[in-house]
């Protein structure tokens, strides 16, 4: 009997045993399947996105070399960038892109990355901007009297009435914006990236129209080209009377000096468009002042400081609502203090991001400001012009910037991209379309 009961159990036990393994098997069967979708997705994943950063890298490389040509004024229908099948460094992508447009019509970026079988594609539009977007802009603090408004027109277009109107620092440190008492701000007023806009503005009971938040980028702030001038081997000195300039007398001095003697020392500014470059420091003794008459402007590169004495001024004849009339751009090394009166109204931009700029006016601000530290005194409101905005490629400082993204999934093969070698920009353009899904 014992043997019989001990086979019916080994009986029992070998197909409970088969169904173990068999599940067992589906098991192990499923985690391998799952396993290798896993790994599968992963690596699809992964290509994609390493497909991703070649077109990113396509772009950066296409902005570059546009904003390349664009500083060099080399900037051609015939030369604008085209790159086909470049190595993306550290992996086994490629990238392609080619720039089309014009000057006109505006001008876009076509970007393809390959990862494997992997492509993406980006487009861009890119547009001109220049270095006045903010009506005031510092890298550190900026201090505006009690009672000043800022808000903004269009000196080019008097019926506007959005005008976008900016101030912000780049800092994040506590207290780097101070709106003292009865401060209005018709506008926004950005911070530094991932800055507290509690902390960085000190507001004294001021009245801000608009947004306050902090910037999702920082701002770029271009080095200057000083263009080529003349040397005049000399300085712009004036002891007393007045001294006339006109565009026949643009280049390269040493120095700006003007003095009170029997008579206020002046420098007029007439005949039209005057660039001059100083390579020292622009000094302004008691009363004495810089006179731009109606209809010229003063474009100046100063490599050194600026220093007005009571009563002195950098002023304009006819005070004009186009900033444009005064532009002031500090090239030195190392910071600069650009110290600038007005005996009335103050009309003009000045671009100093490694200077600390103080200006006093008589009466209203009409323009626009980037400063390392910026402090308005005493006198009116702050006015920024609009007009900043619709820049060309001759303006000191423009470059491109990209205004629109769009992102596809090429899903078919693009055989070697060769359109990207083809002068035929348009066939490219259709061999892209028509393989998209």
């Amino acid at each position: 009997m014992k043997k019989k009961s001990e086979l019916k159990n080994k009986g029992t036990v070998l197909p409970l045993v088969m169904i173990v393994v068999i599940i067992l098997l589906t098991i192990g069967s499923s985690l391998i399947s799952m396993s290798f979708t896993n790994r599968t997705y992963s690596f699809r994943e992964s290509s994609s996105l390493v497909a991703r950063c070649a077109a990113d890298a396509g772009i950066t490389q296409a902005l570059f070399e546009m904003n390349k040509q664009l500083a060099s004024k080399s900037l051609m229908s015939d030369t604008i960038p085209l790159a086909y099948d470049v190595s993306l460094s550290n992996s086994n992508a490629i990238y392609s892109y080619v720039v089309t447009g014009s000057l006109a019509g505006g001008y876009s970026i076509t970007s393809i990355g390959k990862s494997g079988n992997s492509q993406r594609m980006i487009k861009t539009s890119l547009e001109l901007s220049g270095l006045f977007d903010h009506a005031i802009l510092t890298k550190d603090s900026l201090i505006l009297k009690a009672d000043t408004i800022i808000d903004g027109y269009n000196s080019k277009n008097p019926t506007a009435t959005d005008f976008g109107v900016k101030i912000g620092t780049q800092s994040t440190q506590d207290d780097k914006i101070v709106l003292n008492n009865s401060v209005i701000v018709d506008g926004d007023i950005a911070v530094g990236v991932n800055g507290n806009t509690n902390d960085v503005i000190k507001d004294l009971g001021a009245k801000i129209n608009g947004d306050t938040y902090a910037s999702t980028s920082k701002e770029p702030l271009p080095d200057v080209i000083i263009p080529a001038l003349p040397n005049m081997g000399t300085s712009l000195s004036v002891k007393s009377g007045t001294l006339t300039i006109d565009p026949s007398d643009n280049g390269t001095y040493s120095s700006i000096d003007l003095q009170n003697g029997k008579n206020i020392g002046k420098l007029e500014i007439t005949g039209g468009d005057v660039v001059l470059h100083v390579t020292g420091d622009i000094n302004l003794g008691n009363n004495c002042e810089i006179v731009i008459a109606d209809g010229s402007t003063l474009k100046v590169y100063i490599d050194g400081n600026i220093s007005c004495d009571n009563g002195s001024g950098i002023n304009t004849e006819a005070p004009p609502d186009e900033a444009s009339t005064l532009q002031l751009f500090a090239t030195g090394e190392g910071t600069q203090y650009l110290d600038v009166k007005a005996k009335s109204d103050w009309t003009g931009t000045i671009y100093a991001p490694n200077g600390d700029v103080i200006l006093y006016a008589g009466g209203d601000v009409y323009g626009a400001i980037v400063a390392d530290s910026f402090e308005l005194k005493n006198g009116g409101d702050f006015h920024y012009d609009a007009a900043l905005k619709d820049v060309t490629i001759y303006d000191p400082g423009v470059r491109f910037v990209i205004t629109k993204w769009n992102e596809s999934i090429v899903y078919s093969d693009i055989k070697n991209l060769e359109p990207f070698n083809s002068v035929d920009i348009g066939v490219l353009q259709d061999q892209v379309s028509s393989n998209l899904k």
